[in-house]
């Protein structure tokens, strides 16, 4: 069977088919692990390719309808509605939520936290460059004593 699709365009095998388990497993709690069939995967990741293509391109309409060429989450939301997904509006909504309220606990940290980022990543990078540099002046010093030594500096 010859490929469709370009390669740029598949999804990860892998994360396809963790995504997959993990929701059967979630299903069918305790019968043991679960196999896919490789063509069952494919299935499932051309299905999601396909899914996102719609999902993408109808989002890319309400943005141009909108006179903006950067689609947003709300895009993506009226988007799921346009095409009939509303079902899957409230859990994105709220995956949404959780992620931006993680981002705004990291904002507020005052307006010194971002300085205080700041400081320490300077900091690790002096620690870093000491570091460095330690092995090179302790082979200097090295060089030095046997220079010392050989120039007849004994004090036996």
């Amino acid at each position: 069977m010859a490929k469709v699709v370009a390669e740029a365009e598949e999804l990860p095998k892998a994360i396809v088919r963790r995504v997959v388990k993990d929701k059967l497993s979630q299903c069918s709690k305790g019968d043991g692990d679960l196999t896919l069939h490789k063509e069952a995967l494919l299935a499932f990741s051309e299905s999601a390719r396909i899914f996102i293509h719609y999902l993408s391109a109808t989002a890319n309409d309400i943005c141009k309808e909108k006179k903006r060429q950067t689609i947003s989450a709300d895009d993506v939301l009226k988007a799921l509605e346009e095409i009939e997904f509303s079902e899957f509006i409230k859990p994105l909504e709220a995956s949404l939520k959780g992620k931006n309220a993680g981002k705004n606990a990291e904002k507020s940290g005052g307006k010194n936290a971002g300085k205080q980022k700041a400081g320490t990543s300077k900091a690790k990078e002096v620690k870093k460059k000491r570091k460095l540099e330690e092995p090179s002046s302790q082979k200097l010093k090295e060089k030095e004593e046997d220079n010392q030594d050989e120039n007849g500096s004994d004090d036996e």
